[in-house]
């Protein structure tokens, strides 16, 4: 069977792009930047070059298409019009070029974030309603109105149009040989240094194989007009560092930041003081994303790999990365300015004060220590 990808050189659509190549199918690689194909190095595909923006392009490519994954996304913040463009726009430009070709079926890949913060305490799952005022959060919301504008343009055209949302994804990319991808930064600047803090928050993670396989299966077993979240181990922040500590053997003091931290960052960038992160890097991250995947497993036959197998193999290929000098031309930045001075810090004993009294308060201000 033909079957069409937008996106597929991204880290998640390249191994959507992957199963269905091993599963035997015929795949149709839609992209706009030939460069990107190397992310696809020994994946037998058919290329299609155009812009998922381009009406008449997406066309073009989904011709003799049977089933289409749209997995082209814009991961960021800003520049906020091309963020919406993407992530809210695209996903009803390739539904309309689907149903003006006769592709009957179209799975598109949104967020967990588009899902909406858990509330109360639970893990969120599908029934979560977004809240009436959205969060002000762009990327967050752009997914969440890409996501609605494609139901309604599949309703309208008569094209069976699913959801999936997967969480936080980690793991390995299909070329190895290739940096990492946004997702697994934090992994990797953890290891070498560059990550001086993370928000005390709870997150979802799921291995990339694992959500790359649950869009076979929503494809497969998918109810139209459905979401399905695509997730693994609810965990905060700091617990996510001190594994990978453990796993690697790497230990960096890493801050602990209360999510209240927001405020202070939008304050911050109202009078153009230069941060680590952007306030809405830290909001997103301050956000409780915890999710159940009950309704995937239940319906689709989802299973999601253990969080430590997943950070094994994450861990592992970066530490491959760095011993071949992947990032030895890298230039510096804001947040490995600051993982440097805590690091000095550490080593020379001023944060010893700040471990003890983590010890009698019970109050995290550390991690990966």
């Amino acid at each position: 069977m033909s079957i069409c990808v937008s996106g597929a050189t991204g880290f998640l659509g390249a191994h959507v792009t992957r199963a269905l190549s091993e599963r035997g199918d015929e795949v149709r690689v839609i992209y706009r930047d030939p460069d990107r194909l190397a992310t696809l190095d020994g994946v037998r595909f058919r290329r299609a070059k155009t812009d998922v923006l381009d009406y008449r392009g997406m066309r073009r490519a989904l011709k003799d298409c049977k089933l289409l994954f749209h997995t082209a996304g814009f991961v960021g913040s800003t520049p906020t019009g091309r963020v919406w463009q993407i992530n809210a726009r695209a996903p009803v430009v390739v539904v309309e070029a689907a149903a003006a070709e006769g592709v009957p079926r179209v799975v598109v890949t949104s967020t967990v974030s588009a899902v909406g913060p858990a509330e109360g305490g639970r893990p969120a799952d599908e029934r979560r309603s977004y809240p009436d005022d959205w969060l002000g959060l762009t990327y967050a919301d752009s997914k969440h109105e890409g996501e609605e504008a494609a139901l309604e343009a599949g309703e309208r055209h008569g094209v069976e149009v699913v959801i999936v949302n997967p969480a936080y994804v980690l793991g390995v990319p299909v070329n190895r040989s290739l940096p990492g991808e946004t997702s697994t930064r934090i992994v990797g600047n953890y290891l070498r240094g560059r990550l001086p803090g993370v928000v005390d928050a709870p997150m979802n993670f799921v291995d990339v194989q694992d959500a790359a396989q649950g869009h076979l299966l929503a494809a497969d077993h998918g109810t139209p007009g459905e979401r399905y979240i695509l997730g693994g181990d609810n965990l905060r922040w700091p617990e996510l560092i001190d594994r990978i500590a453990r796993i690697s053997g790497v230990h960096r003091p890493i801050m602990v930041i209360p999510p209240q931290i927001t405020r202070l960052a939008r304050v911050r960038e109202a009078l153009d003081i230069p941060g680590p992160m952007s306030a809405e890097g830290y909001e997103l991250m301050a956000q409780d994303w915890r999710f159940s995947s009950r309704k995937a497993e239940r319906d689709l036959g989802y299973r999601a790999r253990p969080l430590e197998e997943s950070l094994r193999d994450t861990i592992a290929w970066y530490q491959e990365l760095m011993e071949d000098g992947v990032f030895e031309s890298e230039d510096s930045s804001t947040m490995a300015t600051f993982a440097r001075g805590l690091g000095t810090a550490s080593a020379l004993g001023l944060l010893l004060p700040i471990r003890l009294g983590q010890r009698l308060t019970g109050r995290r201000v550390l991690a990966g220590i």
